[in-house]
């Protein structure tokens, strides 16, 4: 794995030039289309004060991850089947990036995040966060920064862990694994604060996506004269698909709160909704940070755990899609990532190298300007801090996948830009994704090009490196 190279300088002090990119690379169609930004819906995000707090030394950071959301959703991709003026708003004045790479499935693909690891390292059951395993928020809580976790946790252990993992705030779902998923998510939300549920009264009739960013922006009034990170980790936009507060349903809309919920109870007509309402809260964080005068010095990276549901169809770039969810094409494995803050990541950017989401924790090092962690084990991620400063820097040459359920075998394949390969167990399967984004025809050996050669034996080297 390569080292990036580290800058001394904390984030916000950081100077760059501009090199434009005006290129990207689409899911389903294989040739490269213009992109064409959106504006804002003028009432939807208000500038604010936008007075930077000189005092501070190191930038906030608010990082986004929505549940179960595709590269087909948002309209700035391509995606012409819903509304999120918000994230068009973050992409069109900020860095959108077009080779974001998941895990085919939710919890792998945090655990890398959280963690900065390969699930070879540390993945020991499903939605378990190994005893003793460090994270982004130990990172930054030790660097002095304010610590908060917001919506899904996922990682079992309630209070004890979520603190152990470095949050010295949190209000979320999902503390203990033992707890549905459905039951509770939106409407009379179940929420853990404190080492306890919220009573029912402070929940009834509310809305979980409200009490989140509720708790999120009083923990950013809390923090402004102290760098503070949250992790905001949505419960949107994942199943049941149920109305959100601005649908007309919603009011008389009767949360069951039966643990053998019935899922003939939800309605995909209320999909689009609920993407609409997860774009409106994200641009109410945007105008929390504006209003507080933070705008300057708060990185706001948004992206998604995994893909959509593949009941979902959508329409992108003129083609009907189905969600990619658990597919280990690129329709399942490629997610939206955007990164916005004005003044310092310059406007209207595409930049289509490669991530995945070990890079998260790296990344986030650099920018609060602090060496990356040397106790934490062995980290794989490669910081993406250069390409948001347009910068110098190394990036990484391929992304790789270790994969595997409770009851699913193991799967693991690396990929570049271009190719990708499946390990020994899937018969060394070697696509060209460009042509072949479905993977339908495997390359076979004897119609390789010398070139195509030496990525295959530089992905083998990868295997060879990448196991238990």
């Amino acid at each position: 794995m390569k080292t990036i190279r580290r800058f001394s300088q904390p984030f916000s002090n950081s100077k760059f030039a501009f090199v434009p990119l005006f290129f990207a690379f689409s899911l389903i169609v294989s040739c490269s289309k213009d992109f064409k930004p959106i504006e804002q819906d003028k009432g939807s995000v208000q500038s604010g004060t936008n007075a930077r707090n000189e005092s501070r030394t190191k930038p906030n950071i608010i990082l986004i991850v929505a549940d179960d959301m595709g590269y087909e959703i948002p309209t700035f991709l391509g995606g012409q089947s819903y509304e999120t003026p918000v994230l068009n708003y973050m992409a069109h004045h900020g860095m959108q990036f077009r080779q974001c790479y998941c895990h085919p499935d939710g919890y792998p693909s945090r655990l890398a995040m959280f963690t900065g690891k390969y699930n070879f390292r540390n993945y020991t059951k499903w939605g378990i966060l190994p005893p003793g395993e460090k994270t982004i928020g130990n990172m930054l809580q030790d660097a002095g920064y304010a610590t908060c976790f917001i919506g899904k946790w996922q990682c079992d252990g309630g209070d004890e862990r979520i603190r152990s993992a470095g949050y010295e705030k949190y209000r979320v779902f999902v503390p203990y694994n033992k707890n549905s998923q459905k039951v509770g998510r939106y409407k009379d939300p179940a929420l853990y604060e404190n080492a306890e549920f919220l009573p029912a009264d402070s929940v009834n009739g509310k809305y979980s996506e409200d009490m989140m960013y509720s708790y999120l922006s009083d923990f950013i009034d809390s923090n402004i004269t102290k760098p503070f990170f949250a992790l905001y980790a949505h419960t949107l936009i994942a199943r049941p698909w149920v109305p959100a507060p601005d649908d007309p349903d919603y009011a008389g809309w009767n949360p069951t709160h039966d643990p053998s919920y019935d899922i003939s109870h939800e309605d995909m007509k209320y999909f689009p909704g609920m993407v609409k309402y997860m774009d409106k809260t994200i641009g109410r964080i945007i105008k929390k940070v504006k209003d507080a005068g933070l705008a300057e010095n708060t990185v706001i990276l948004f992206t998604s755990d995994n893909a959509t549901k593949e009941e979902i169809t959508s329409t992108f770039r003129g083609v009907t899609v189905s969600g990619g969810k658990l597919k280990t094409t690129r329709q399942g494995t490629s997610i939206p990532f955007v990164a916005y803050c004005p003044g310092t990541i310059l406007p209207n950017q595409i930049n289509t190298d490669l991530v995945d989401f070990t890079d998260f924790l790296p990344s986030l090092a650099d920018i609060a300007g602090i060496p990356e962690p040397t106790d934490y084990g062995t980290l794989d991620g490669v910081s993406f801090y250069d390409n948001l400063l347009n910068i110098t820097g190394e990036d990484r040459d391929w992304v790789f996948c270790y994969w595997f359920g409770d009851s699913k075998p193991l799967i693991r394949f690396v990929n570049n830009k271009v190719y990708k390969m499946y390990d020994s167990t899937n018969d060394n399967k070697f696509y060209n994704m460009q042509k072949d984004i479905f993977e339908l025809s495997p390359i076979p050996d004897s119609s390789l090009t010398p070139y195509e050669i030496g990525i295959k034996l530089e992905f083998e080297q990868v295997f060879s490196e990448m196991h238990n």
